[in-house]
């Protein structure tokens, strides 16, 4: 443990230095790779500095009590050891490779799954609830598409997709519907779909292979709300892949939406396809919207919100419903991790 404790000591001076040097900080690139980099390393390098305290008071401890017996100190040197044994598991999971996409932008998608009108409307609850969780973040958001229950969203700032990739998924709900008289719990669902937002070098997208479509935008019951056709949808015809923009009057910025949702599909898609073993495609991650599926209940009645991929259960629905899903998210950051760092002992 000592050799990694030194080797995240000597990289952190490095990147403290990398971080002073005005040509670095004169040169954007460099420095904001060398930004990350420091934030990526920054909590090793707290819990390094813990481990050599602790491990000095250990040994300290450990010298006196060869002189004698003392109490005080055989205390000391078993909450050192002790301690010791937990940092080298909090700096093992600190220095787990993070997921190369944790930087970027994403692209949220959300779509009602079962249970009719009450699906729709539970899908804007969760648009409300995921756009207020962005902005406690400190993150931009920027709504792409919104219409017939139906919600695209873009999520910007560093690290966006590190927080919000665990939303992905099906989300079931039990509540009372407003329209219903009888007083019965209805279950629906939502899906969301969370995808990383790719420019045009990341992702090569061949413009013989799209399909663009214009139309007049339409509102409610099929109503036309524009006089030109302004409405955009592309087809990427090797895929099938479909995305469609009426929002904006100006069709060369629906155009341009669809383009950004149409790039951050086939980038998902490919890195599925790519990590088929170790990452979920998006269609798994949406699932059917059943409501046998889930990630994540919502149970009015009771208050209560239970996360099924790591068992957590929390009694403060309420403040979930507004954006406050940090806990949430911290835990299965933790369990990414954990599972990471035991898959790459299970390689080793």
């Amino acid at each position: 443990m000592i050799d990694l404790v030194e080797q995240i000591e000597a990289r952190f001076r490095a990147l403290e230095t990398e971080l002073s040097d005005p040509v670095v900080i004169g040169d954007r690139e460099r420095f904001t790779a060398a930004s990350r980099a420091y934030s990526a390393i920054e909590v090793a390098a707290r819990l390094a500095t813990e481990y050599r305290r602790v491990a000095d008071d250990a040994a300290g401890a450990r010298e006196l009590l060869d002189e004698g017996e003392d109490p005080e100190l055989r205390e000391l040197l078993e909450a050192s050891v002790a301690r010791l044994a937990e940092l080298e598991d909090e700096i093992r999971l600190a220095m787990v490779e993070r997921d190369p996409n944790d930087d970027k932008n994403v692209i949220i998608e959300i779509r009602p799954g079962a249970g009719g009108d009450e699906a729709g409307l539970w899908a804007g609850d969760l648009f409300t609830m995921l756009t207020k969780y962005a902005e406690r973040r400190g993150f931009k958001t920027e709504t792409l598409s919104a219409s017939d229950g139906s919600y695209t969203f873009a999520v910007k700032g560093d690290g966006a997709y590190s927080v919000f990739k665990f939303e992905g998924g099906t989300h079931r709900v039990q509540r009372v519907p407003a329209t219903e008289s009888q007083g019965r719990i209805h279950t629906s669902t939502a899906t969301v779909a969370v995808m990383p937002e790719v420019d045009d070098v990341e992702i090569e997208v061949n413009q013989n292979d799209l399909q663009i479509d214009v139309y007049r935008s339409s509102g409610p019951g099929g109503q036309s709300v524009n006089t030109t056709d302004s409405a955009v949808r592309i087809t990427h015809k090797p895929t099938g892949v479909v995305v469609s923009m009426q929002d904006e009057k100006s069709q060369l910025q629906n155009r341009e939406r669809a383009m950004r949702v149409l790039r951050a599909r086939l980038y998902e898609r490919a890195l599925a396809e790519q990590q088929a073993e170790q990452a979920a495609s998006r269609s798994s991650q949406v699932g059917t919207g059943e409501r046998a599926e889930k990630i994540r209940t919502y149970n009015y009645g009771e208050r209560r919100v239970k996360d099924h991929r790591i068992n957590l259960l929390l009694h403060n629905l309420d403040e979930i419903l507004i954006g406050q899903l940090e806990e949430f998210t911290d835990a299965l950051q933790d369990d990414e991790k954990r599972r990471r760092l035991e898959e790459r002992a299970a390689a080793a």
